[in-house]
């Protein structure tokens, strides 16, 4: 936003050219021989001591005056008028060629530059000295010629000149000027004085136009010449010039970085590009890239080199036994405690399954839990729901947190404390209200600045004029909030500015080209002043431009700054958020088809309008969730159920069971809820819609592969060993897999950012209370579901019994392998078991693997706002548009604590940039910075009350800080009381003219104020109102940048500088820009030993990216995680906290997917090759149609979730993550196993032994 930093601009620069070009006119000589016109009564000729104009002989029809063409000699003044001449003009001795009344206008009219160009001495005194010569030099004759003359009221009156100056005076005083800055608007003095010129020509051209009626500028034409013919009686105006690094005038280094003193102190370069680089020809390779390569090679060669060795090699023969403890360690290695789990007989031989204590405890843990649980199913399943259901009762304290910065920011953010800070001591940044209005893609009309888009703009701001919004009984207007820093106007940043808002100004100013030439000069035309009185920078309301070529802009910006408080619970909040409310509507209703009929494309937004759109999204996915678990009880009952037989298929069935599992899911994330909104945890949206997909699709697995578990014993056996059996074939292994997954998420709680922590907070207890549902009330429900299908009752209605017949009872009775297990064993199994499918594999997932790590590197930090809202929200469009047509960057204040301004401290010159002031000081340092906006992301030289009111206290400021004789504030002659507007022009005299400076020079210490002046003076600045005789005046521009309580005791507690970053369009800009504004205050801090520390509104939310690879690399290694990261980079995913969580989830996640396989290899019989083919055959199935399937499907319906954080964070990254999952839990883990998988953990067992656990 531009306009806090043009407020004081509002009349510095309304007559400032008025002024410059009326110094011309009053020194302008009459000699227009080039004409055919002399006046031989005058008898002056270009000589020395001649004057070429004297007096004032007419005014234009707008009040401008016209000199009279007047050739005389030199007047010589008197004594009190010499030194008067002498203060301002101190090359001018002698006689003059200006009457007291024109020395009078030109010192009135000068004072309106000073204080742009007073912090540069040596500028200044090169400006002053170009218009005294012209003014009242007695040798005005020697450079300036009239062209042209013309007659008002019977009076001739210069009506063209030229003016000859040396290329070396021009060029002098541009070199001296173009850099100094003028802080208040953010940019420098030329763009006031010279238009933005870029060489002392252009400059001059400027200032010689000839103005329009009503319109700045000269009354007549100047044409500036710097080259004379041999025969021309002229000569070239060539008064000494001061260089900007003249020591005598001391220009600081912010205005002058030629100056010597500046020389060793270069600004900040772009930091080299420090990433390794190799060159292969004409590539260049980065050296992760190529190490990777290489390593690639050598792991391949070596998987070649061990496939044609083992060929090679021959399998000793051996019996039966040997073979199948051929991979199994020594008995004697083992003590007998750790050698005791079940017995098995492979092919006669009797075999014991080796456990280590904690195996053991857990299988005997198991083992009686079983047994205990499938007699006791009633009281098991009562007491887990009963638990649950306690855990519920929470829900009533339940509370939903949708506030972005309670969602994003971490406790204890640095951000968050420096964010408290500003808006605590300072004042909180406004609200934003913006509209974008821009052309459609493809159309013909390139730019959006038309008559016809001005007219349909008018229309809609008289809409929004009109709107109002209804807070508590009363109605809320735009006029009602909105920022007003001077005066009744909001400070709306628009085009229609430059008409004052008004539609009836628009053909009075004459339309499309009026709006243009404020373009170029709407900080010097007085018609392109805006409705609250300051300048507009047109960058701050036209988009889509490049460079300065503002008239191709093919979008308005449009900006209502509204009035902020740190309260978000006080009135004015509550009344601006019942306004925005309104606006959003009337541009959803109104505007939005008014702007589609005309061709033409509109996006906005309000202050809430985030926040209102994440509460919305709380029930734009709920149709999702309820279909996702739809689907996921369809398939659980297909896969719990037996083969299908048509005579028993609602016997063998399992509805009845998979609806019980999705409710149990459902009970464990109430409980889940519950729990944490009893202890005063706020919900997230992110909980409410995706954990009820995620413990969906981890939680269902263990119930399937339960079931399976039960199905494979023995139908012989009673069900109270079936179940017990089954828990001590799947127990360890799924207790392993879950509480993986719970402490996956439990390392998820660590992560700074609220929302990311509380999720995992809530997951993780989630799919525990899931865990425990399973094996209690789950596993008491498989318990009387066998007992219903073995007492042949219909599923779903127990009531109901049947009679069983032979093919019934085969359907129910049969237990053979499925398809899906004879395919892992016998067609899966064998392919594996090829070595060049083991060589393939191997070369595939190290490919994969190492292409990950260096894929590594080039994800990037950052979370889109848009991913984070609905799919549908008008935001979406909204932020499209802000990076596509915003040409002005957030604004950067860099805060100041603890100043002390005491005449002991330094402080003062190691903060300002004016004459005098440290070259290292902070604002010289911020200027610098600007010179390299692409390492610094710093747009513009800061505005800086410090320098403005040094300024203003000024004694050549001398139309700024003044008092009455009795010492009390006198303002400039411009404004009340020394002039009311309603009296026509300001003159001299009056109440105001025995005003004084406040200061002399021998009143200050080496033009400093002592601590006493400085104390008294700056309520008087910040009070003071800017105007065309002063531009410094305080008020408006710097009224929140300062916190005066305590101030008296010589410290400040809290100041600010305001400038700008460059536009930020990317989130790496973003984070970017923060680190390097910290890293500049940081080492500016430790050189000034000054507290200081940058603020933008944004820091708060992008400061967690700044260390987000460190807090990814703390919670994962790259170990387990490389691969996944690697997809990462692949799909486009940014690196932020929902990802880091994502991404710890994914180690817990796909332990599940290894486990079984891993356990079935270890208790299976036979060498590598057998045992990865019976791991399989027993788990294969499981793996793929418990684990794999049921989180594909659960993942899959996320796909058609409404808000883009669902597809991106949890669709994408969960489906590549079940992906992954499947293809290393049945591909990659296999292989590995077969060729380095751990010994058997089967032993020869005892006869004796064998018999009693027979």
């Amino acid at each position: 936003m531009g306009f806090s930093s043009t407020k004081t601009a509002s009349f510095s620069t309304l007559r400032f050219l008025l002024a410059v070009l009326g110094f011309l006119v009053g020194c302008l000589i009459w000699r227009v021989e080039a004409n055919g016109f002399t006046d031989s009564s005058h008898g002056a000729g270009h000589d020395e001591e001649c004057c070429a104009m004297y007096d004032i002989c007419g005014e234009r029809s707008d009040g401008k005056v016209l000199n009279c063409p007047y050739a005389i000699p030199a007047v010589k003044p008197d004594e009190l008028f010499s030194a008067k001449i002498q203060s301002l003009c101190p090359t001018i001795s002698g006689n003059v060629c200006c009457t007291e009344a024109q020395f009078d206008t030109l010192r009135a009219q000068v004072q309106q530059a000073i204080p742009l160009l007073v912090g540069c001495p040596t500028c200044l005194r090169n400006f002053l000295n170009l218009f005294c010569e012209l003014s009242c030099s007695p040798n005005q004759g020697l450079f300036i010629n009239v062209t042209s003359i013309t007659e008002v009221d019977g009076n001739l009156t210069v009506d063209g000149i030229d003016f000859y100056v040396s290329d070396d005076f021009g060029e002098g005083l541009y070199e001296s000027c173009k850099d100094v800055k003028f802080g208040t608007m953010n940019t420098r003095a030329i763009d006031f004085v010279g238009a933005g010129a870029k060489n002392f020509r252009e400059w001059f051209s400027f200032i010689g136009q000839r103005a329009e009626l009503d319109m700045p500028g000269s009354p007549y034409a100047i044409s500036f010449q710097s080259g004379i013919s041999g025969s021309s009686p002229m000569k070239l105006m060539n008064v000494s010039i001061y260089s900007c690094g003249d020591t005598s005038l001391g220009c600081s280094c912010g205005d002058c970085p030629s100056s010597p003193a500046c020389s060793s102190l270069e600004p900040s370069h772009p930091p080299e590009n420090q990433s390794c680089l190799i060159r292969l020809g004409p590539f260049k390779v980065k050296c992760i890239d190529f190490s990777m390569g290489i390593l690639y090679v050598l792991l391949v060669s070596a998987f070649i080199g061990w496939a044609f060795s083992r060929h090679s090699q021959e399998r000793r023969p051996g019996s039966n036994m040997e073979a199948l403890l051929s991979e199994a360690a020594p008995v004697d290695k083992f003590k007998k405690d750790e050698i005791d789990g079940p017995t098995m007989k492979v092919d006669g031989d009797a075999l014991r399954v080796r456990l280590s204590p904690v195996q053991q405890f857990i299988t005997g843990v198991y083992r009686i839990y079983g047994m205990w649980i499938a007699k006791n199913p009633v009281l098991a399943l009562c007491s887990s729901l009963a638990v649950v259901l306690i855990l519920s009762l929470g829900l009533i304290c339940f509370e939903v947190e949708t506030r972005p910065e309670k969602l994003w920011v971490g406790h204890g953010s640095k951000a968050a404390e420096e964010k408290i800070f500003f808006d605590s001591h300072l004042a909180p940044f406004y609200r934003i209200e913006q509209v974008i209005l821009s052309t459609s893609p493809g159309t013909a009309e390139s730019s959006i600045v038309t008559e016809d888009n001005i007219l349909l703009l008018f229309e809609m701001q008289r809409k929004i004029d009109d709107l109002s919004g209804s807070y508590s009984g009363s109605l809320v207007s735009l006029a009602d909030i909105c920022l007003k820093p001077l005066g009744k106007e909001c400070a709306t940043q628009s085009i229609l500015q430059y008409f004052q808002m008004d539609p009836e100004n628009y053909d009075a100013y004459g339309g499309v080209q009026h709006a243009e030439y404020c373009f170029q000069h709407y900080a010097s035309a007085d018609a392109c002043m805006s409705a609250f009185k300051a300048p507009l920078d047109p960058s701050t309301v036209l988009g889509g431009f490049s460079g300065n070529n503002f008239s191709q802009a093919t979008a308005f910006v449009i900006t209502y700054p509204v009035n902020n408080m740190v309260d978000v619970a006080s009135t004015e909040i509550l009344k601006a958020v019942a306004w925005e409310k309104a606006f959003i509507k009337l541009a959803k209703e109104e505007l939005l088809p008014m702007v589609a009929s005309s061709n033409l494309t509109l996006s906005f937004s309000s202050e809430s309008s985030i926040e209102d759109e994440l509460k919305r999204e709380s029930t734009a996915d709920v149709l999702t969730i309820i279909v996702s678990y739809l689907v996921m009880f369809g398939y659980i009952s297909l896969t719990l159920g037996d083969t299908p037989h048509l005579s028993s298929f609602y016997v063998s069935s399992k509805v009845f069971l998979g609806l019980s599992g999705v409710l149990i899911v459902i009970l464990s994330i109430l409980g889940s809820v519950g729990f944490f909104s009893a202890l005063g945890v706020k919900s997230t949206l992110i909980i409410m819609e995706v954990i009820p997909f995620l413990v969906l699709a981890v939680g269902v697995d263990n119930m399937c592969i339960l079931v399976h578990a039960v199905k494979r014993q023995s139908l012989e056996l009673p069900l109270e060993e079936r179940i017990s059996k089954a828990l001590v074939e799947v127990g360890p292994s799924i207790t392993l897999a879950s509480l993986s997954e719970v402490l996956a998420f439990a390392v998820g709680s660590f992560i700074s950012m609220p929302a990311c922590r509380v999720f995992s907070m809530f997951a993780a207890l989630a799919i525990l209370l899931d865990f425990l549902l399973q094996v209690s009330a789950f596993l008491a429900l498989i318990v009387f579901d066998f007992k219903r299908a073995e007492d042949n009752r219909i599923d779903c209605f127990p009531c109901i019994k049947i009679t069983s017949t032979s093919e019934q009872s085969e359907g129910i009775e049969e237990r053979n392998p499925g398809f899906l297990s004879r395919y892992m064993k016998e067609t899966h199994a064998l392919i594996l078991a090829h070595r060049g499918v083991k060589v393939a594999v191997l070369a595939i997932f190290a490919f994969f693997t190492l292409g990950s790590i260096a894929l590594c590197t080039r994800i990037q930090p950052g979370l889109e706002q848009k991913i984070a809202l609905p799919r549908d929200s008008y935001l979406q469009s909204y932020f499209n548009s802000i990076s596509e047509y915003l040409r002005v960057g957030p604004p950067l204040y860099f805060v100041v604590k603890n100043y002390n301004y005491s005449s002991e401290s330094k402080q003062t010159n190691q903060l300002c940039s004016i004459s005098k002031c440290d070259a290292n000081s902070l604002l010289n340092e911020i200027s610098k910075a600007s010179l390299t906006p692409e390492s610094t992301y710093v747009a513009k030289p800061a505005a800086s009350w410090l320098d403005d009111f040094l300024v203003w206290l000024s004694p050549e400021a001398f139309g700024c800080c003044r008092k009455f004789v009795n010492g009390s504030y006198c303002p400039p002659d411009d404004q009340p009381p020394c002039c009311s507007p309603d009296e026509g022009p300001c003159g001299f005299g009056g109440i105001c003219s025995d005003c004084t400076t406040c200061f002399r020079h021998v009143d200050l210490d080496n033009d400093r104020p002592s601590t006493v002046q400085f104390m008294e003076k700056l309520p008087w600045f910040l009070n003071a109102l800017p105007s065309a005789d002063c531009a410094k005046g305080g008020h408006g521009a710097y009224t929140n940048s300062l916190d005066l309580a305590g101030y008296e005791s010589g410290v400040i507690h809290a100041s600010e500088f305001r400038t700008y970053h460059t536009p930020l369009n990317k989130q790496g800009d973003y984070v970017n820009a923060l680190r390097a504004a910290r890293e500049f205050s940081s080492r500016v801090s430790e050189s000034l030993k000054i507290d200081i520390f940058p603020y933008s509104v944004f820091y708060v939310f992008f400061e967690q990216y700044l260390d987000i690879w460190a807090n990814a690399l703390v919670n994962i290694t790259i170990a387990l995680a490389a691969v996944f990261i690697g997809i990462m980079t692949i799909l486009n995913i940014q690196l932020n906290a929902v990802s880091v969580v994502n991404l710890i989830m994914s180690i817990g996640i796909a332990v599940e997917f290894c486990v079984h396989i891993a356990h079935a290899f270890s208790v299976s019989p036979g060498d590598r090759n057998q045992r990865m083919k019976e791991a399989l055959g027993t788990m294969g199935a499981s793996v793929f149609s418990g684990i794999t399937l049921t989180k594909l499907v659960g993942v899959i319906v996320l796909y058609f979730a409404r808000s883009e954080i669902f597809v991106v964070y949890y669709f994408q990254m969960y489906l590549a993550l079940v992906l992954i999952g499947f293809l290393h839990g049945l591909v990659f883990l296999p292989v590995l196993l077969s060729l380095v998988g751990p010994p058997s953990n089967l032993v020869p067992a005892d006869e004796d032994e064998l018999t009693s656990k027979s």
